[in-house]
């Protein structure tokens, strides 16, 4: 039976990104995020463990999809970025926007 409210379907996802986040992979990655906050989770996670590099599509990406989340009341957390992908977040300044664990 679906309820019809708008209480969050899981309190969490985790997606672990392993490959570079760039604008060749941003349209697919995008929509896969996209998806992820349709689902309205209470906390969005993204493990940047295994990503060798982010780029400033990829930034954009990541800053519509903590607009989206933060919209509904949600977070987005980026779990464990390496120390290049931390730098381009420094160097982009949104390393104080976007919440980095």
């Amino acid at each position: 039976m679906h309820s019809g409210t708008a209480e969050p379907a899981t309190p969490a996802i985790e997606i672990v990104i392993s490959e570079e986040l760039d604008a060749a992979s941003v349209p697919r990655l995008g929509a896969l995020l996209h998806e992820a906050v349709d689902l309205r989770p209470d906390n969005l996670v993204i493990d940047l463990t295994d990503c060798p590099f982010v780029d400033a599509a990829a930034v954009g990406l990541l800053l519509d999809v903590h607009r989206r989340m933060f919209t509904h009341g949600g977070r987005l957390t980026l779990r464990s970025p390496g120390p290049r992908v931390s730098r381009t977040f420094r160097l982009a300044r949104v390393d104080n926007v976007l919440h980095v664990q």
